[in-house]
């Protein structure tokens, strides 16, 4: 991505998922979340199909409705013009949605103003309850099933 299509994937991330007001969470542009999307895009190219013209599209519209780039209109601004793209490029939006909260729900910045530990779950793994294996007893009992092919 060019320096353009990050600063206006960057604004649009921060319109998906704006910063708390009372600052405990970053917006997800703010996060950096613009490199999770890229390497999403590295992983599976046809998403790129979708984000890279939405990209476009966005600033398209910005620069056709406001006379400036996406990343230079004020939040309310940047709500029209996202409402716009909806309508002209339905799967954007719904796609970038996805990955931004994929990203940025791992973020251990984000976990951790969650009250969570941002780490792994292994070595040390979550305090989980013991199973009660005994409710396996009546599958246990049961005769194989399954289908010789």
């Amino acid at each position: 991505m060019n320096d353009q299509q990050q600063r206006t994937l960057s604004s649009i991330l921060d319109a998906i998922i704006p910063p708390s007001d009372d600052g405990r969470f970053p917006g997800a542009g703010a996060l950096g979340l613009v490199a999770h999307i890229a390497a999403a895009i590295e992983r599976a190219p046809e998403l790129g199909l979708t984000i890279e013209p939405g990209l476009a599209a966005a600033e398209e519209l910005a620069r056709a409705d406001r006379g400036r780039a996406f990343a230079e209109l004020s939040g309310a601004q940047r709500q029209s013009v996202l409402q716009a793209l909806d309508a002209a490029q339905p799967g954007f939006l719904p796609t970038l949605t996805f990955h931004a909260y994929a990203g940025y729900y791992q973020h251990p910045r984000v976990i951790e103003a969650l009250g969570m530990e941002p780490r792994p779950p292994h070595p040390h793994g979550y305090a989980m309850e013991p199973n009660d294996l005994s409710l396996l007893d009546l599958v246990r009992r049961r005769a194989t099933l399954y289908r010789a092919g």
